[in-house]
């Protein structure tokens, strides 16, 4: 009797043994199984340009993930046809924004989540119209600087600020069709804003279609306003006492007017109004930016012989105290 019970009890836990073995077996096979499904479920998700939602930055716009990388999309509706973590194909997205800087990402997700939707849509048209009209594609980055600009300038125009831009006469001189499109966005953003741009804003926006627009310059003269616009950022970088941030939107935009600073000078296009009593005010509120630029006059006059109008230096202020507000708020931010 006892061996019979002992036999039971002796089958019985081999029989669970053999049971805890085989579940095992099993349970590692579904594992196995599982993995090879979630990997080829991926290889083949990646293959056929499927991207997953990491998050949502308003109806039409969305963070994605694809691999490894992070893009930015424009798909209309998004918001209201997707959810975080849900896979989106290629076919269902109108435009891929593929930006290779974390700042410039995060900063257009920040312009893009906290900018209303409508003002987007301007910017896209703004651009889908330049590319009709000079039959070339726009970078990434057009969006981007161009979305940065309007906002900026639509906050601004709500206070009743309003600048002249010192590059206006050569921009409708040389960029007519350009010109003529900032026009159409300037009417239209007072419109719809509330606002008075003056002419000098459509300026302004035309300059950020000019690189669409083929230039017209010889290599030399490339190589010139190169090697200028770099000492010019040495004098700025050595006054400042810190090193520039070059993936901020604050250097693109500086490097852009510097630009056609450094090619007004080469060709003595020389703009000679002056708004004295804005060019005071911005030298009080940006003591810093406005040291740097005294540099700069200094090196202008020692090099080619010429004066900068107050206008001019006004700019460079302006775009100077950018750069260095950006960069005491991330040390601030790191203390």
């Amino acid at each position: 009797m006892q061996q019979g019970v002992a036999r039971k009890e002796y089958v019985t836990g081999s029989t669970r043994q053999n049971s805890t073995d085989n579940c095992y077996k099993s349970l590692h096979g579904l594992r196995m199984t599982v993995c090879l499904l979630s990997f080829f479920r991926g290889f083949f998700i990646g293959r056929r340009g499927y991207m997953k939602v990491k998050q949502i930055l308003n109806n039409n716009v969305a963070i994605l993930t694809k691999g490894t990388n992070e893009v930015i999309v424009y798909s209309k509706g998004i918001a209201f046809r997707k959810k975080v973590g849900q896979s989106v194909s290629k076919e269902e997205v109108d435009k891929v924004f593929v930006l290779d800087s974390a700042d410039v990402l995060e900063h257009f997700s920040y312009l893009l989540a906290n900018t209303e939707e409508s003002l987007f849509e301007i910017v896209r048209s703004i651009i889908l119209r330049a590319e009709e009209l000079f039959q070339k594609k726009a970078t990434d980055y057009l969006y981007l600087t161009l979305l940065d600009h309007i906002d900026y300038a639509l906050k601004r125009g709500k206070k009743g600020q309003y600048i002249s831009n010192p590059l206006l006469w050569e921009v409708r001189r040389y960029y007519p069709k350009s010109y003529q499109l900032g026009v159409e966005v300037v009417e239209r953003l007072n419109k719809e804003y509330n606002v008075s741009f003056p002419e000098d804003e459509a300026a302004s926006i035309a300059l950020h279609l000019v690189n669409i627009q083929e230039a017209v310059q010889n290599s030399q003269e490339n190589e010139k306003v190169t090697e200028i616009m770099k000492d010019i950022v040495s004098i700025v970088q050595y006054h400042l006492g810190a090193p520039m941030n070059h993936e901020s939107i604050n250097y693109t935009r500086f490097m852009q007017h510097l630009q056609y600073f450094v090619q007004r000078i080469l060709t003595n296009d020389t703009y000679s109004e002056n708004d004295s009593e804005l060019y005071q005010q911005i030298s009080q509120l940006y003591p810093e930016a406005y040291g740097a630029v005294k540099k700069i006059e200094l090196y202008v006059i020692g090099t080619f012989g010429k004066l900068i109008s107050e206008d001019e230096k006004t700019y460079l202020m302006m775009h100077i105290h950018r750069m260095t507000e950006r960069t005491e708020k991330r040390k601030e931010s790191d203390v």
